[in-house]
């Protein structure tokens, strides 16, 4: 309603100005007419004067039941002659017709955008949630100018930006068709719907990419129950408002993207992958017996040329000792026993996934990237899970890394980031639900005394059933644990079991994180200047549970990487432990 007010007043002014400009030219006419040198009268004697008024009599004044109103003095009669001239006419001027135009295409662009955003189906169309469809008004509603990437018939240099991005998702990992954008020739005549739809396209193409940047694109908790993490979303307003007023469009746009070197490092091995064929192809091995050094074999040569070695005419089968060495450093590379036996499993790794599916391998762990913070902290702890390594990452730098232990296929090691407060030496274990059905109360069935016979108390309360097991060297939970509250009631901590990190694949807890050296993390936890070092931490063993709380809490991520880059640039893989690759690319429509 207000803006067609607006257009009304500007089509009332257009009139008005063109009526009292019209009466201006008409007095100016009169000035300048020929025979102006003669004395003119400035009424014209056709006209009546005061004089020639004639009054009806007035009847008697007694009887008269009214007043008589005087007439006014008449004018004094002016004559213009040649020695005076007359007074200027009052030039009133028009408004200027280009300004009024851009005026009244600025009010039918905004009724024609605001009617777009008031239709439901319109806004199905464009493929936004409930919550990005209001951000998408909202910002429309208050800024000032009815489109945010066209002025004056033509694109913005911030939507061509904007645009080039969009086009270029597929380097991050992103489909492009997934963002459809306008066409960049629109003319400039074109009617104003079709310019507030193509704003509007754009609008939400810009949208659906930064929330698919940031990890909209699935939802994790769908693929797993014990994978929750916190996703921190871009809102809808906020998104436009960055990009479409950016200086570089392009890099505002992308910045949505993780910014953590492990991601960028996956996008170079992407962009690589997609540039060239590897240096050492794939090669489909056949199956056969596992070969050890002196063995012969028809496959051999195959292997030979895996690793690109060069072949002895006389013994081109036989299994040498530099063939041994290369498969030795393979099978490490690709998380195996590094003996340099050709077992089954080595010759499954040889012959490797298709292209498609090693570019879906590196896609779907960069899409794992998403999942974390934007900020991971200057401090925090990272676990790989599938690499079975803790790293203390203090401002970009591995400050301590360790191995660890994790949980098996049937009770997994969840994934989700939280903040570690305090640690606890000489902890009691309260054995968990899961396992108090799955072995405890089995065992307590069976047998009355089990629970005795391994050291456990049983606690009554309230009508349930309690089993804890004291501090003590046999502790599940070693000499100290690491919390970080979660409703997954996992933490790291120390284990009676420290032979099993000399396993390859340590996937043997309960769904915890067991630490190899748990006092010297905590000591790099606690940091230089505190109090609590390794020795003055392990004075406490035996002397009662002690909590000691952290100077600050430091951020945790447990996560999970099957593909990472190490410090040589080298692409190292790592066995899907809980199937997740095959999850997230199911999930994406990606190459199985």
């Amino acid at each position: 309603m207000r803006d067609l007010r607006r257009t009304a007043l500007w089509l009332g002014l257009i009139g008005s100005a063109s009526f009292l400009s019209l009466s201006a030219m008409a007095q100016t006419a009169t000035h300048d007419s020929p025979g102006a040198a003669e004395p003119v009268l400035a009424q014209s004697p056709a006209e009546p004067s005061f004089h020639d008024v004639v009054a009806e009599p007035v009847p008697d004044q007694e009887k008269a039941t009214h007043h008589a109103i005087p007439l006014p003095e008449p004018a004094p009669v002016v004559l213009e002659t040649a020695d005076r001239k007359p007074e200027p006419a009052i030039d009133i001027p028009l408004p200027e017709a280009a300004p009024v135009t851009a005026l009244m295409q600025q009010d039918m662009l905004r009724l024609t955008v605001e009617g777009l955003l008031a239709d439901e189906a319109a806004m199905r169309d464009l493929r936004l949630s409930t919550k990005e469809r209001e951000g998408l008004r909202a910002f429309y509603a208050q800024a000032q100018r009815p489109l945010a990437w066209a002025s004056d018939g033509a694109f913005t240099r911030e939507a061509m930006g904007a645009i080039a991005r969009l086009k270029a998702a597929d380097e991050d990992g992103l489909d492009p068709t997934d963002y459809p954008v306008p066409d960049v020739k629109l003319r400039k005549e074109a009617a104003p719907g079709q310019w507030a739809e193509a704003d509007l396209k754009l609008s939400a193409s810009v949208i659906r990419y930064a929330r698919d940047a940031r990890g909209g694109r699935i939802e994790p908790s769908r693929l797993s129950p014990l994978v929750t993490p916190v996703l921190a979303l871009p809102e809808a307003d906020e998104v436009l408002g960055k990009v479409a007023f950016a200086k570089d469009a392009n890099a505002a746009l992308a910045s949505y993207n993780p910014p953590h070197p492990g991601y960028r490092a996956l996008k170079e091995k992407l962009a690589e992958l997609r540039a060239s064929h590897p240096s050492q192809p794939s090669v489909h091995v056949p199956k056969g017996p596992a070969l050890r050094v002196g063995m012969k074999d028809p496959r051999v040569p195959l292997i030979r040329a895996r690793f690109n070695l060069n072949e002895d005419d006389d013994n081109r089968n036989v299994y040498d000792k530099r063939l041994s060495t290369a498969v030795a450093a393979f099978q490490k590379e690709k998380g195996l026993q590094g003996n340099g036996i050709l077992t089954a499993q080595t010759v499954a790794a040889l012959s490797g996934p298709s292209l498609a599916q090693r570019e879906a391998n590196l896609i779907a762990n960069m899409e794992r990237w998403r999942w974390l913070p934007e900020d991971l902290g200057k401090r925090h702890i990272m676990v790989n899970v599938p690499e079975f390594r803790l790293q203390l990452v203090d401002s970009g730098k591995v400050a301590h890394e360790t191995r660890v232990i994790v949980g098996k296929e049937q009770s997994q090691t969840p994934i989700f980031s939280e903040d570690m407060k305090y640690l606890v030496v000489n902890p009691s274990w309260t054995i968990p639900p899961s396992i108090m059905k799955k072995e405890i109360l089995p065992g307590l069935a069976n047998d009355p005394d089990y629970a005795a016979r391994r050291g456990y108390t049983v606690i009554r309360k309230g009508g349930r059933l309690i089993v804890q097991q004291p501090p003590g060297e046999r502790n599940a939970l070693g000499f100290v644990k690491f919390m970080f509250p979660n409703k997954h009631a996992v933490y790291l901590h120390d284990t009676p079991n420290r032979n099993l990190f000399t396993a390859a694949k340590r996937a043997f807890s309960h769904g915890c994180v067991r630490v190899e050296k748990p006092f010297e993390l905590a000591e790099f936890i606690m940091g230089e200047d505190s109090k609590w070092d390794e020795k003055k931490l392990r004075s406490l063993i035996g002397k009662g549970e002690r909590t000691v709380f952290l100077p600050k809490p430091l951020p945790v991520h447990l996560a999970y990487f099957t593909l990472a880059v190490d410090e040589k640039g080298s692409l190292r893989s790592y066995t899907d432990l809980y199937g997740l690759d095959q999850k997230v690319r199911a999930a994406l429509n990606l190459a199985q």
